[in-house]
């Protein structure tokens, strides 16, 4: 049975308090959407519907990222849940499928519990997924006769034994996609909010005679984000899956709490992951590796045996090979540093290739931006560069060459040789000592003049 996606991605979020569309709102450095079009692009899906509203423009754009194929319609007016899928009609016109309805504010839908419902589709034309909970709120309730789902009553119009239910609606829902479209023809809006509700169908799905049930899973999975205190609950359930998933995986984080990761972050067994580390997205660490404490790293890649940190910062571009050194105060930025280097102490490496076996001293400074243009830094294998070394781009060091404390390097170092580009230094006895008294009477007669004035 082939299945389609309709996502809806139109409400405003109000209570977000912010001018960004409430599914642009990022957990784990990815907007919400991405999430929800991620749980439901495991099903392999035909088409892909997102229904978008308010900022348009800016959604059609996070949908059309994560997915080029995705198809984006517009509700003109958010009139409720069922009229926003039926906006989706013409895109899936000729689709006989299953639809399933997801939304761009619930990200943590599992493909589990999304195969569960199409297996439950199997013998149900409707198939509501819901969650069992000690404290229902406001949430719809799910009416059960059996495993028959006979209505779906939203929290404004229920009854007291109705709102008495624990089994509640998370508004997600497969269906035949035919029978969706004709059943969402007979919608009414007569109701406490004046809308048109996607859960009518179900009773009206009963009335002409077809079957509906319920799916359960974890409340957690149906979380929905319509405020900062809700964004900031998505974001810790998805740090704790998260760093369960690495500890499972054979990664070792010595204070899990500390560590927070991307959506993307990908990370080997027997790594090592020190207390408050930052992952940013598009980091990958090799087998191996260990971070230390407190460093940040962002779009880089970490190869076998090498150690970062602590307090080391890897910017988007940073490529370290094997049992490379990036210690404490380091940043590395668009540079590749090959295997066996050192860049261990208060060093920033930009536009840069650093050979093997390199040795590159504390303080060393890569120049590489002139006001207008980024140029590229060369050094060789074997080099070593010597401490407070400026090294201003573009220009090259040769394998096996070397730097002098201090230097100001601005012309190619052939392999083999020395660079000393520093001022002689020229020692005058006595000349401090008359210094000091020089400026010390200075600051009293500074401070007697304040005194009188």
């Amino acid at each position: 049975m082939e299945t389609s996606l309709v996502i809806l991605a139109a409400g405003k979020g109000t209570r977000m308090q912010s001018d960004l569309p409430k599914v642009l709102h990022q957990v784990a450095h990815a907007p919400l959407l991405a999430h929800a079009m991620r749980a439901g692009a495991a099903l392999d899906p035909a088409r892909t519907v997102v229904v978008a509203g308010h900022g348009a423009e800016a959604v059609a754009q996070a949908a059309e990222e994560e997915n080029a194929q995705a198809r984006v319609v517009l509700q003109q007016e958010q009139l409720g849940t069922g009229h926003a899928v039926m906006q989706a009609r013409e895109a899936m016109a000729g689709f006989a499928g299953t639809v399933i309805v997801l939304y761009g504010d619930t990200p943590f839908i599992t493909e589990a519990t999304l195969q569960a419902m199409i297996a439950a589709r199997a013998d149900h034309d409707v198939v509501v997924l819901g969650f069992d909970t000690p404290q229902p709120g406001r949430y719809g309730r799910l009416k059960m006769d059996g495993d028959q789902l006979t209505a779906i009553v939203e929290f404004k119009d229920a009854d007291a034994e109705e709102r008495a239910i624990t089994l509640c609606n998370s508004g997600v829902m497969a269906c035949d996609a035919t029978l969706l479209f004709d059943l969402l023809d007979r919608v009414s809006n007569d109701n406490a909010s004046g809308e048109y509700y996607l859960t009518d169908i179900v009773e009206l799905s009963r009335a002409a005679g077809k079957s509906a049930t319920a799916v359960v899973c974890p409340q957690d999975e149906t979380l929905g984000v319509d405020s900062r205190a809700g964004l900031a609950r998505a974001e810790a359930l998805f740090q704790d899956r998260a760093r369960a998933e690495l500890l499972e995986l054979g990664v070792t984080l010595t204070a899990p709490d500390t560590v927070y990761l991307a959506h993307d972050t990908i990370i080997g067994r027997d790594v090592t992951v020190e207390p408050h580390v930052v992952f940013g997205p598009g980091v990958t660490v090799e087998t191996g590796a260990t971070i230390r404490a407190f460093s940040h790293l962002e779009g880089c890649h970490v190869s076998r045996g090498a150690v970062v940190g602590p307090y080391a910062r890897l910017r988007p571009g940073a490529e370290l090979a094997e049992d490379t050194r990036v210690g404490n105060f380091v940043e590395i930025k668009n540079a590749t540093i090959a295997e066996g280097a050192k860049v261990n102490h208060l060093s920033y490496i930009g536009d840069a290739s650093v050979g093997a076996g390199t040795n590159i001293g504390a303080g060393t400074i890569t120049c590489n931006y002139d006001g207008f243009l980024k140029h590229h830094t060369e050094i060789g294998a074997g080099a070593f560069i010597g401490s407070n070394t400026m090294l201003v781009a573009p220009v090259k060091v040769g394998n096996n060459a070397m730097t002098a404390s201090g230097s100001v390097i601005t012309t190619d170092i052939p392999d083999g040789a020395l660079a000393l580009a520093r001022a002689r230094q020229d020692t005058k006895p006595g000349r401090a000592l008359k210094l000091f008294d020089y400026l010390r009477a200075r600051k009293q007669q500074q401070q007697k003049s304040k005194e009188q004035g």
